[in-house]
């Protein structure tokens, strides 16, 4: 319902023939000078369910309607959203309209519900925290203030604000909502008004007061046209750096990258295949260029990386290094607890991030969740590139591609790691593997049996896969499963 229907209905209520407030309802002729009481007004109705009314131009008490000017109405709503800011902690969101209630011009303001409690005078404890009772504000006891904390919902990095108050031009300027639209395969709204309320509704923006509006952390990071104009994220622009040789010592270059996320996404993973190494094959006896890692690798591996990170450690940013034997994608932040690394292939991922990572699959940016690990490996398999390797390090997460390798060149544990990664796709498509499957994921002929027959050995000694039918002795039609399966 709209909050000023709710309102016109809780004030046909109060002033019906015993005049009376209500705990979502307070009625004034004019603002209190007294700035501690009109603070502790806000906070009993941001902490109220549902938030709570004022309403202005109605005599305290008589409760006779005296109406308002606008300019008397303007100046209030001036003072309360200054208080609404600085007043009180966390910073509370209103609205207002003038409207005609029984032949006078009222001001209704809505004091928005706090998703965090409790809301409290600023620079004093939680406990300088109030709430309505009996249609007045008061202080709320320690039994209450727990009651508050439990019912609050604190703010993702993403919800949190990264800008001063702006105004729609700047908004505008600052964020390419034109790609992100163009992603979404949607038109451009005819207005600037109609931009920001999609915006609002996309949690790109808060509107704060009705006087401007803030860009959230997931606008700035997803749709900035430049990082640097956000304190706190020129750090997270993707660092993209390549090496000559095989290691960091070898010389490099870095192309520094200032957009946000989302907008840039296409043309990064454009940009770092232009970087790669591509391999010249014939066919139809006509020489072609064809890159030698696969695309949906490419992409999902960025998008994970991007989605996955850890936006509460400062200074450090997801970066892409590329040698000529292999791409390493890292981004700050170890895995979530619980999460194993040989258990990333086709679970469902719990994200720190999961408005971004909600956003890039709406984008189209990246697969559905839960698959992006296992088109990438899929991928790996018939490009016939060694396993993807999976670390976690003591405040980050890396993963490495590797340039193709013969089956001989790859070490037993590269070989073990591939037949574990085979295992867990064949699993979950054709409900296991075996020694043919396993040959032609190396891309080795029926002569190699007996090679691939000893790493599945191996890999069963290893704890990493298992037999799926204990039972049977038949080693030719044995069929292998993932250790946990």
């Amino acid at each position: 319902m709209n909050w000023k229907i709710r309102a016109l209905e809780y004030l046909e209520k109060s002033l019906g023939k015993i005049p009376v407030e209500y705990d979502e309802l307070d009625w004034k002729l004019d603002l209190s000078p007294n700035k501690n009481k009109l603070c502790r007004h806000i906070s009993a109705f941001a902490n109220q369910p549902g938030g709570g009314f004022l309403a202005f131009g109605i005599e305290n008490k008589t409760a006779d309607i005296k109406g308002i000017t606008p300019e008397k109405a303007n100046e209030i709503v001036e003072r309360l959203a200054s208080l609404c800011r600085d007043g009180v902690e966390p910073f509370v969101r209103i609205n207002h309209s003038i409207e005609n209630f029984r032949k006078k011009n009222i001001l209704l303001i809505h004091i928005k519900e706090s998703a965090v409690k409790p809301v409290h005078i600023q620079g004093k404890t939680i406990e300088d925290s109030f709430i309505r009772s009996g249609g007045t504000s008061r202080q709320a006891s320690r039994h209450e203030v727990g009651s508050l904390m439990l019912n609050s919902k604190m703010p993702t990095w993403e919800e949190i604000h990264t800008s001063k108050l702006l105004s729609e031009m700047e908004i505008i300027t600052m964020l390419d909502y034109g790609k992100i639209l163009q992603l979404l395969d949607k038109p451009i709204p005819s207005s600037s008004q109609e931009v920001i309320m999609w915006m609002k509704d996309e949690k790109t923006i808060v509107d704060v007061d009705e006087k401007g509006y803030y860009i959230t952390n997931f606008g700035a990071i997803s749709a900035a046209k430049d990082l640097n104009d956000f304190d706190g994220l020129t750090r997270k622009a993707v660092r993209l750096i390549k090496y000559e040789g095989k290691n960091k010592t070898s010389k490099s270059k870095e192309f520094p990258g200032r957009k946000g996320y989302a907008v840039r996404f296409e043309s990064l993973v454009l940009f770092v295949q232009g970087l790669l190494e591509d391999s010249e094959i014939i066919h139809n006896s006509l020489r072609r260029k064809t890159s030698i890692y696969p695309e949906i690798a490419l992409r999902e591996l960025i998008a994970n990386m991007l989605i996955h990170q850890d936006f509460t450690i400062r200074g450090s940013g997801p970066m892409i290094e590329i040698f000529i034997d292999k791409i390493v994608f890292t981004n700050p932040g170890k895995l979530l607890p619980g999460k194993k690394i040989d258990r990333l292939i086709r679970t469902t991922p719990e994200s720190r991030n999961e408005i971004l990572a909600s956003a890039f699959r709406r984008y189209n940016i990246c697969e559905e969740r839960g698959s992006g690990f296992e088109k990438a490996v899929s991928a790996i398999e018939l490009y016939g590139l060694p396993p993807l390797k999976f670390e976690e390090l003591e405040n980050s997460f890396r993963v490495t591609m590797f340039a193709p390798q013969k089956y001989a060149d790859m070490t037993n544990s590269e070989r073990i790691e591939a037949c574990y990664q085979h295992s867990v796709l064949e699993y979950f498509s054709n409900g296991g593997f075996n020694n043919a499957s396993l040959r032609k994921r190396f891309g080795m002929h029926d002569k190699q049996a007996s090679q691939i027959s000893l790493l599945i050995k191996d890999a069963i000694n290893a704890g990493k896969i298992k037999p799926k039918d204990e039972d049977n002795v038949s080693r030719k039609f044995s069929i292998y499963v993932p250790y946990w399966a």
